[in-house]
């Protein structure tokens, strides 16, 4: 068995491997000074890039989340490798022999890592479909292609292959090439049946999915026969390496261009991003079996390097500026539906958002075959902001022609609107909504002002819906459920205020230690605004306050015991402010936050009671013997914030 690695190999390893290009495989990198690079970490989500390599040196650093190291470390932590898979992984790239400690040279197949293993499985299977697709057997995959515009050279361009009808044809392919039982049925290639493994896809068409380094990490394959009972696309399982949330089929295709236009076209399926890619949109990727989600956001705003408000704006040319993530739906109502999954992920993105439907909604497989190319470049170049998509489709089914219509349309789209993020889109929307439903924009403002707030602190006694398209039958789908009527609102993050007083609770209940207890145990039972915080504040003050909390054994005692004084609707409240990670994350600076944090709560406080105190006095009669007394408690209140500030 190998033994540890040579220091020397390792060293060698570290050397020759340029971290820029290992980094900029995951992150666009773009110059930060002299000898320096930044982009979007990898490794928490962030809008504003504090990620740095410093290639001079081999090494990396996050301002953010202060994870850092070299370009093994980086590998280790990226793709979830131990130290010696990451130094095998990188050798191998580099062209460096590895010698171990004991055993000496490295041999394939003797004992790497795991995770080199199953991408070499991957590697091998991957080639024996591509050979397959040749075969005899094949006919079936070779004219399901040629029906839809593919020829031999573009199924080679993305790997198409085929998995012949047999039961174990790749699983005695992959025994001949030295891999155990074990490792094949870590792979997903196979399946577990009462009498063994057997092979997972038979007699259907075969296309590998890669990560955005290249490697094959799982497959996906298409139905043929007709006495084939299984799904009409079957993917890998979830496995060591393909975890179907974290990867973008064509991405490894499309990242340089994607980079390089700052722009993402996503579809939805295999053959749409073939036909895309061979009509000139080479930066088109595609889910693999499931919506498209938080993770792939991550993958799609590093790539497209989108770091700031305003980055993505559409020109009157219709070009656009700083990126744009486009997404293609089929026109029907299930593609509304996406249409608005995507509404609610474009919150993530501050790159332009859009989408393309083809006019006979066709996706852009059949529209390249039925138009040609020019049609599907066409349908890219024509999108449209997915903002007004959503407003138009979920308009359609309003009988505009009628007040009661036109009134009903007015309270399904106010939410939505209310719902974007940029806040100097919103009142542009707003306009726009105004004139599609022809009524006053003041009266439309009003909506979308109360859908706001209403978002911010919904009753349970509403049940208010979030935004909504037309779905079957002229039903209403939901973006969002109802809120439970047993716990409280939470505070909209939106909301300035809110946020403060979320951040204020959560530094007390994780750092009680650094906060000055008798300011803020001097606060008001209505020092917070939003309902749910109010709540924990009460638990907390009948906890004995932040006084009672050096009394406490440790941290998870102070927690404890104001759980046990909450109700039991607000106590899940209280864990998660607990946990919730603090916007402050330096050791050496999280008691200045704390004691910032919540001595702008206590001044926010003192502004509420002076704003009472001088409406107090101006309603009283200057003569009044109150008046003088009334007088001196403004000042005394006016004191404390000018000595809270000059604290700050």
């Amino acid at each position: 068995m190998a033994g540890r690695i040579r220091r020397e190999d390792v060293a060698s390893v570290r050397e020759r491997a340029r971290i820029e290009e290992i980094v900029g495989e995951h992150v666009t990198l773009r110059p930060a000074g002299v000898g320096s690079l930044k982009g979007l970490c990898p490794f928490h989500d962030e809008r504003s890039p504090s990620f740095h390599v410093r290639p001079q040196v081999g090494l990396w650093h996050c301002f953010g989340c202060s994870e850092g190291g070299d370009v093994i470390s980086f590998l280790q932590k990226i793709d979830g490798l131990g130290f010696t898979e990451a130094v095998e992984y990188l050798a191998g790239r580099v062209g460096v022999q590895l010698q171990y400690e004991e055993g000496g040279a490295y041999r394939p197949g003797e004992e790497p890592g795991r995770r080199q293993r199953l991408i070499e499985a991957h590697r091998i299977a991957a080639s024996y479909y591509a050979e397959q697709l040749l075969s005899p057997e094949a006919a079936v995959g070779r004219a399901f292609l040629a029906e839809r515009g593919f020829d031999r050279a573009a199924a080679e361009t993305f790997g198409v292959g085929f998995a012949p009808q047999g039961w174990d044809h790749l699983l005695r392919h992959l025994r001949g090439r030295g891999f155990t039982e074990a490792e094949i049925s870590a792979t997903g290639l196979t399946s577990q049946g009462t009498r063994g493994q057997y092979d997972r896809f038979r007699g259907r068409l075969v296309w590998p999915i890669r990560d955005v380094t290249g490697d094959t990490v799982g497959f996906g394959a298409r139905r043929l026969l007709e006495d084939d009972q299984g799904p009409k696309y079957l993917n890998s399982p979830e496995t060591a390496l393909y975890k179907k949330a974290q990867v973008l089929y064509g991405i490894d295709l499309a990242k340089r261009d994607i980079a390089k236009n700052r722009q993402v076209v996503v579809v939805e399926g295999y053959t749409d991003v073939m036909a895309a890619h061979l009509s000139g949109v080479t930066t088109a990727v595609a889910t693999c079996g499931t919506a498209f989600g938080s993770d792939h956001v991550r993958i799609v705003r590093r790539l497209v390097g989108d770091t700031a408000v305003g980055s993505g704006v559409q020109l009157s040319s219709g070009a656009s500026t700083g990126g744009e993530i486009i997404f293609t739906f089929d026109g029907d109502a299930a593609g509304q539906k996406a249409a608005l999954r995507a509404f609610g992920e474009d919150q993530r993105f501050y790159a332009q958002t859009f989408v393309a439907i083809s006019p006979g909604g066709m996706d852009p497989c059949e529209l390249r075959q039925a138009q040609g190319p020019e049609a599907v470049r066409a349908l890219v170049a024509g999108r449209q902001p997915l903002f007004e998509f959503v407003l138009r489709s979920t308009l359609r089914a309003h009988d505009l022609d009628t007040a009661e219509g036109r009134v009903s349309a007015l309270r399904s789209t106010a939410p939505v609107v209310a719902g974007i993020r940029d806040t100097a889109l919103r009142p542009e929307y707003t306009r726009m909504l105004a004139g599609w439903l022809g009524m006053d924009a003041a009266t439309v403002q009003q909506a979308v002002s109360a859908a706001a707030r209403a978002s911010a602190h919904p009753r349970s006694d509403e049940g208010r819906p979030g935004p909504t398209v037309p779905g079957p039958g002229g039903r209403d789908e939901t973006q969002q459920g109802r809120r439970s009527a047993e716990r409280p609102a939470g505070p909209d993050r939106r909301d300035p205020v809110a946020a403060l007083e979320r951040n204020a609770l959560e530094a007390v209940l994780q750092h009680p230690g650094a906060v000055d207890a008798a300011a803020f145990d001097a606060l008001a039972a209505d020092a917070f605004s939003v309902p749910a915080l109010r709540a924990v504040h009460e638990a907390i003050r009948a906890a004995g306050g932040v006084a009672a909390a050096a009394t406490a054994a440790d941290g998870q005692a102070w927690v404890d015991a104001v759980r046990e004084e909450a109700a039991s609707t607000v106590a899940p409240l209280v864990t998660e402010l607990a946990v919730t990670p603090l916007p402050e994350d330096r050791p050496d600076a999280i008691e200045g936050y704390v004691r910032g944090v919540v001595g702008h709560l206590a001044e926010l406080g003192l502004t509420r009671q002076i704003a009472e105190a001088r409406g107090r006095l101006q309603r009283m009669d200057p003569n009044a013997p109150e008046a003088a007394e009334a007088f001196a408690h403004l000042v005394a209140l006016e004191a404390a914030r000018r000595a809270l500030r000059t604290v700050d």
